[in-house]
């Protein structure tokens, strides 16, 4: 059965580990040729392209934490270079900015140091990255962020978290408006609970998860798997008329 995006390039930030991984092996299931972008975590990136390479998928690995133009610079220098010896071009079909987190504290608490690693983290980083490669992006491309149900259920711990996440979801609006008129959709995702690294505490307390799962329409917390069909099929070549939306994956949870 051919494969939906069979002969496309893709770019996938923080994919070494929970959902960025999700999305970056189901890319790669579906016939794209996936840059796999991480900050500093070597094993988990590894075993990322392992898993591509072994369901016959194609990949390579792009390190890189990003925040900074100087860092996106570098990040296209390198995704210039492999796709052009894989491909004999530097053209982008797909971007996914996915990297993102950071430390949570409330506003009392919150330091220089935290304020501006989370900036860095959920807003500089999807920022510059999207400036640098926007060049790239082929006619009819895709592009997606990532946002948070967060950014609208957020509690005090989370306001600077809370505050990029909704300019990520601004910001969508903005380069679906740019970029538009080339025939690339933007949109974004808004993940509610999904299993990942990130919750692994929340989800083994069983009061917690008991909670969440009686707040959820569905009944359960949401697999990476979950999140990843969503992002392949805004990617797919039947969404072509789909642009500028927040797409909330939450099951349906409430509060």
């Amino acid at each position: 059965m051919a494969k939906i995006l069979e002969g496309k390039t893709a770019l996938v930030t923080g994919a070494s580990r929970g959902l960025g991984r999700a999305i970056a092996e189901e890319l790669a299931r579906q016939g794209a040729l996936v840059a796999i972008n991480y900050a500093t975590n070597d094993t988990a990136a590894y075993e990322t392209l392992t898993v591509i390479e072994a369901e016959g998928g194609q990949g390579f690995l792009l390190k890189g934490a990003q925040g900074s133009l100087a860092a996106a610079e570098q990040l296209a220098a390198e995704l210039d270079t492999q796709l052009s010896d894989r491909t004999g071009s530097t053209g982008l079909d797909i971007l996914i900015n996915n990297a993102g987190g950071g430390p949570i504290a409330d506003i009392d608490h919150t330091t220089t140091e935290i304020f501006e690693q989370v900036v860095s983290d959920n807003m500089r980083a999807p920022f510059y990255v999207t400036k640098v490669l926007k060049p790239r992006l082929r006619e009819g491309g895709r592009v997606i962020f990532m946002s948070s149900l967060g950014a609208r259920h957020s509690r005090p711990q989370f306001v600077v978290y809370a505050m990029s996440k909704s300019a990520v979801e601004t910001f969508t609006f903005v380069m679906a408006k740019e970029l538009g008129p080339r025939g690339i959709t933007v949109n974004c995702i808004m993940p509610g609970l999904i299993a990942s690294d990130a919750n692994a505490d929340l989800r083994a307390d069983p009061v917690a998860r008991k909670h969440f799962e009686e707040n959820v329409l569905l009944g359960r917390l949401g697999e990476p798997s979950d999140l990843s069909g969503v992002a392949l099929a805004l990617v797919s070549p039947q969404m072509g008329y789909v642009t500028g939306q927040v797409i909330e994956v939450s099951g349906g949870l409430f509060f």
